[in-house]
């Protein structure tokens, strides 16, 4: 064998003993000389939150896909640009607000219409003694956005039929524990009487210290009767918290097909010992989601209690109401006039008159022309920001 055939066989068998010596290694061999060349693509870093990648390029996405694609290889997908608008929030750190960040500016308003600035409301008529009318026309009412008269009337029906979203709070705290059973047999069967298959919608909470969802959305009774059955007391009490979360993160993200009737039924005695924000920030993000809230006190003291007075704020800032049953059998009382007075409201849709995209709140307010009436509605909305 010539000299030159056996350094070529010996360089041959060292390549393939390095070879092997990689693979038991678990090292990854290139395929080609140019794959050593090669970087590997670096995944878009996130943006913040409310923030599109490429908000400040726009083609930076599409720059560092291009330099960091290899060479033949198929074709890159498209870079992601924009974040889903119902992407979950995150789960906050322990060391942080446990409700996570606010809303981002897109989702501060669902039924405001950002192309045609279209509003969308539903409210309520009672007499004097809070028997619901139903049969009133467009004339017989006066609407003020934000102290001005609507550019337009677009659309004023009376509704009994409304799709409904509703949120179940319940306070699962101690402060309830001897009367726990008998609410929860209440709300089962407030929510086998009110949500219908396929038309409406509801989700079950619990909380204590923290908001425990135990049945999200769904049209199945038996699932809800399920979720609040999972119940028990136990621990503080963080109301606004929970409030605040169900508005957030479940109704003002949940999608509308048209008019919806939005509520939450909160049963508590009113008493807050954890809340990380404040019954105002609370009211806020109802007013943001555009939700109703319907209290039912547990408190048995009797009416003019601490507690009473707090639910009694939050439902008239939000167009609901506020039930003060004065002994325990009464609660399920209230359930069946929540439930009247879901199926008993006017819709009216208007665009608003010197409407400005600029994020301010917009006061609503809607007079009945004919005495003696009384009309209950959510008080305003926050306009979106351009």
């Amino acid at each position: 064998m010539k000299p030159w055939s056996i350094a070529f066989l010996v360089i041959v068998l060292a390549a393939l003993a390095s070879a092997a010596r990689a693979q038991d290694s678990g090292q990854e061999l290139p395929s080609a000389p140019s794959a050593v060349q090669q970087t590997k693509p670096v995944p878009p870093q996130p943006a913040p939150q409310g923030e599109a990648p490429s908000a400040k390029n726009p083609n930076a996405a599409q720059t560092a896909a291009v330099q960091s694609a290899p060479a033949e290889a198929a074709p890159a997908q498209p870079a992601q640009t924009e974040q889903p608008q119902n992407t979950p929030v995150k789960p906050a750190s322990p060391s942080s607000n446990p409700l996570g960040e606010g809303p981002s500016e897109d989702e501060s308003v669902l039924t405001l219409r950002r192309t045609v600035n279209e509003v969308h409301l539903v409210f309520t008529v009672t007499d004097k003694h809070n028997h619901y009318i139903k049969d009133l026309k467009k004339n017989d009412f006066k609407i003020l956005d934000d102290n001005k008269p609507p550019e337009e009337v677009l659309s004023f029906r009376s509704e009994t039929d409304l799709p409904l979203q509703v949120g179940l709070l319940i306070d699962a705290s101690n402060s309830v524990r001897d009367r726990f059973k008998f609410e929860q047999e209440a709300a089962i069967e407030f929510l086998n009487q009110t949500i219908r298959r396929k038309y409406d919608e509801a989700f079950v909470i619990g909380f204590d210290v923290t908001p425990e969802v135990t049945q999200d959305f769904t049209d199945d009774t038996e699932k809800l009767s399920i979720g609040i059955r999972m119940l028990r007391p136990g621990g503080g009490t963080a109301l606004y918290d929970a409030v605040y979360y169900a508005c957030r993160d479940k109704l003002l993200k949940r999608p509308q097909a048209g008019p919806t009737r939005r509520a939450i039924i909160l049963l508590s005695d009113g008493d807050d010992n954890q809340s990380h924000v404040t019954r105002e920030e609370a009211i806020e993000m109802a007013e943001r989601a555009e939700v109703s809230i319907y209290t039912i006190s547990t408190n048995l003291a009797g009416s003019g209690a601490h507690g009473d007075k707090i639910l009694e704020r939050i439902a008239e800032a939000t167009g609901g109401r506020a039930y003060v049953p004065f002994q325990i059998t009464e609660v399920a009382n209230a359930f069946a006039a929540i439930q009247e007075e879901l199926r008993s409201q006017y819709a009216v849709a208007y665009k608003p008159a010197a409407f400005k995209a600029d994020g301010h709140f917009r006061t609503i307010e809607v007079q009945a022309n004919v005495k003696g009436l009384r009309v209950r509605s959510r008080r305003g909305y926050f306009a979106p920001i351009q």
